[in-house]
């Protein structure tokens, strides 16, 4: 029951955040932003206490750890991939007219028009 109400009030916090941002719209824009930040902080730290907050943060972290280790192609592969695929649309495209130029020409001729 404390971990809803956790989370309640860590979503309250950020909604104060957000309400902090408008209603500090004659202020500088550093200090809404800040409004936004320390919500966004405070309510983060609240989250964190909690058990849906912890797997949510070790999600975060282990899509981060999964993100740094993606090999990226490098240039002269991003070329060739992308020639392939320029290549092979127009192969398809060109098929797919060639077969609808066909099946035109055939049900016109099964309905006598040509």
């Amino acid at each position: 029951m404390t971990d809803k109400l956790k989370i309640v009030f860590s979503f309250l916090l950020f909604v104060a955040g957000i309400v902090g941002f408008y209603f500090l719209s004659d202020q500088a824009l550093v200090l809404r932003i800040l409004a936004i930040l320390v919500g966004l902080g405070l309510a983060g730290i609240v989250l964190l206490k909690t058990a849906l907050g912890q797997k949510t943060f070790g999600f975060i972290n282990e899509s981060i750890f999964e993100a740094k280790r993606v090999v990226w192609p490098t240039r002269k592969e991003t070329i060739q991939m992308t020639i392939t695929v320029f290549v092979l649309v127009t192969v398809v495209a060109i098929f797919l007219g060639l077969v609808d130029i066909i099946f035109s020409y055939m049900i016109n001729w099964l309905l006598g028009r040509g």
